[in-house]
């Protein structure tokens, strides 16, 4: 499914800039990728920035690079009650002897990659790791040169089989690793850390960890070893629907491991599919189940994409409610005064603004929906014209993407939106009130397209060169095909990976971009975003909520959280980026915000919102708790309890948060059951 794209020439709607805060792609990346855009919130970013040496997390094998070599870890989880996080210490590593070409990259090399894999080159002694998603093999191929295969602990055995293809190596961690070859290989133990080639090998090898070092394991190993992965694809195929399917080489079928959230979306008429339920590989992000098949379909539940509320808002004094703090809310919009230039600011308050039309639709008072639609136009238009003086969108040619002029001068401006941090919220904030500004007055809309369908096209971008799409923006920035949801950081480098805050506001991103598309009639983004959409609630409600019954994550954690802070690729923190773990009622406010119809189907579980509010609660006695945390709070306190209650709490409220008004949560309480 490919949305409606903007024409070849949309990008240049917004001047080239040469940001000055990006770094260099041409030292990781192969020189043939270069001209086209680059992935910014990859699932292998870490290999592309710094020295390109910090570890990235491929379910189950955490990898790292050096300058000639690349270790592998299995990793353990370290846990209390603030975070958890993957150990990350090097139980094998690959290394070749050195070339003689001396002219050859003293770098690793990016040769290619796919939604689910990244070939990874050392030109310097002939190797190339295919690494996969959720291969329970690391897979590599040796070109005319000696390996070294060490670890950091001991090798206690090491023995091979009599046509020198398979080794079995145990370690003093209790680790056991199987390593296969395509044809005969002398490996003799060198000494306690190192096993060593004797003579040049040409041809692939491949070595597992044996999970619990579990010797009834060993043969079902053996059995897929000759059949692996060297890519993977991911397509929306039709509505509510996403396929995988990798390119396999070698013989047999193919294993692969599925996390939770996999296996809970795993079509049932999937027949090619084998699950191997005593399999298990352990994650942070809950086991992994081997599955028998080079080609999986996911179907995420159909979620219905509304402008307003699924039940809608009573008549009577709901309604009348609603109506005299929208009239009070709209008074006091004012294109003239001051608002942050900020991105991330400013796509909230005109979102906000964008909010009070569809609140004025549904309770049917629309004579206010003309001012509305006049402060819209005049807070936008300077941003798609470029005239707005503080701030504006510009396009950055070395990794293909909308930035600002402020984040392009400092990273550290614009909440990191000129090093590619959060594009999808930021344009999503901007997208939900095109969207709604679209719908108001249609002409506006055709005016303005091709800016829409630009800024779009930064994080919503379906399609590959390949395919005849235009290759001016990278695909799907945001969104991880494998974890199904998506990540912020861009284009920095974290030792525990990617991250992400607030998951609410990327499936506001998403039904954003669905909105835009009703807005425009353009089935094919409304199907596209709809189903990204639903894959990010279903991730929020598997990785960020926690239960009191969660058996996923360590026990100590779940006793003290209902929420993740910060979830990482290979961490769980219950601290933010700007507040420590007591401040509860700003982890659930980043979770809801902004406060839209979806938002009903994000925290559908009621029986979790009871836990999660009364979790919280305590927390708005500390001194200085703000107002605009606290309608977040009260607004889920109307999902389960006595509706007045929440009311009267609200009511009380002196401030909002920047993207939230009164008229939002009173629409918000009016319309729940």
């Amino acid at each position: 499914m490919a949305h409606s794209k903007p024409k070849s020439d949309a990008p240049f709607l917004f001047p080239k800039c040469e940001a000055s805060v990006l770094p260099d792609p041409s030292r990781f990346f192969s020189n043939h990728l270069l001209s086209n855009p680059l992935p910014t919130n990859s699932f292998f970013q870490n290999f592309t920035l710094g020295k390109g040496d910090q570890p990235e997390y491929f379910h189950p094998y955490l990898i790292k690079p050096a300058k000639s070599s690349l270790s592998t870890s299995y990793p353990s989880l370290f846990h209390n009650s603030d975070f958890f996080h993957e150990v990350c210490k090097p139980d094998i590593t690959f290394s070749g002897s050195p070339v003689v070409d001396q002219s050859s990259r003293q770098t690793h090399q990016i040769s290619s990659f796919s939604d689910l894999g990244v070939n990874l080159d050392f030109p310097s002694s002939n190797l190339r790791f295919l690494l996969v998603r959720g291969s329970p093999f690391i897979t590599f191929s040796v070109s005319c040169n000696t390996i070294t295969i060490s670890t950091s602990h001991e090798f206690v055995s090491f023995c091979g089989n009599s046509l020198s293809t398979k080794y079995v190596a145990k370690l003093n961690n209790n680790q056991t690793w199987l390593i296969y070859a395509s044809s005969p290989i002398k490996l003799t133990k060198h000494d306690n850390s190192s096993i060593r080639c004797r003579g040049e090998f040409s041809g692939l090898i491949r070595m597992a960890v044996l999970p619990n070092s579990k010797p009834d394991f060993e043969p079902v190993l053996d059995r897929f070893s000759r059949s692996y992965p060297v890519s993977g694809d991911a397509d929306f195929t039709k509505p509510f629907t996403l396929e995988y399917k990798w390119e396999k080489r070698g013989h047999g079928d193919l294993l692969m491991l599925a996390h939770p959230l996999h296996l809970k979306l795993l079509s049932k008429e999937n027949e090619s599919v084998t699950v191997l339920d005593k399999i298990k590989y352990r994650s942070i992000d809950g086991g992994l189940t081997g599955v028998i098949g080079d080609s999986w379909v996911l179907k995420p539940d159909t979620v219905p994409v509304t402008w307003h509320s699924l039940k809608g808002v009573k008549q009577g004094s709901s309604r009348e409610e609603i109506i005299s703090a929208l009239i009070n809310d709209v008074i006091s919009l004012n294109s003239s005064s001051p608002v942050s230039s900020w991105s991330y600011h400013y796509g909230k308050v005109i979102a906000r603004a964008a909010r009070l039309a569809l609140i004025a639709e549904e309770v049917s008072y629309l004579h206010v929906i003309p001012e509305i639609s006049k402060y819209l136009k005049d807070m936008i238009e300077p941003w798609l014209d470029g005239s707005f003086g503080p701030n504006s969108f510009v396009y950055d040619p070395k990794w293909g993407g909308i930035i600002t002029v402020q984040g392009s001068r400092n990273a550290r401006e614009d909440h990191g939106y000129g090093i590619y941090n959060n594009h999808h919220v930021h344009l999503g904030y901007f997208l939900y009130a095109i969207a709604v500004l679209v719908k108001i007055d249609p002409l506006w809309g055709e005016r303005y397209r091709a800016h829409a369908y630009t800024l779009l096209a930064d994080y919503m971008t379906l399609g590959r060169k390949c395919g005849g799409y235009d290759s001016t923006f990278p695909r799907l920035r945001c969104f991880d095909f494998f974890k199904l949801h998506s990540w912020a950081g861009g284009l920095t480098v974290f030792a525990d990976g990617r991250n992400q805050v607030c998951p609410s506001e990327a499936v506001n991103a998403y039904y954003a971009a669905a909105l835009l598309g009703l807005a425009y009639g353009d089935v094919h983004l409304v199907a596209a975003a709809s189903t990204i959409m639903s894959l990010e609630i279903h991730a929020s409600k598997m990785w960020w909520q926690v239960k009191e019954d969660n058996v996923m994550y360590p026990k100590d954690f779940t006793a003290k959280n209902r929420l993740v802070g910060v979830l990482w690729s290979t961490e769980r923190d219950s601290c933010l980026w700007f507040g420590d773990k007591e401040w509860k009622e700003c982890r659930l406010g980043q979770q809801l915000l902004p406060l839209i119809p979806v938002s009903e189907v994000l925290f559908s579980d009621v029986k979790f919102v009871k836990q999660l509010v009364k979790w919280t609660l305590p927390a708005l006695k500390r001194d200085g708790v703000k107002d605009g945390w606290k309608g977040f709070v009260y607004a889920l306190e109307s999902v389960y309890d006595d509706k007045y209650e929440a009311l009267q709490k609200i009511r009380g409220l002196h401030e909002f948060d920047d993207g939230n008004s009164l008229s939002n949560l009173l629409w918000w309480v009016h319309s729940r059951d």
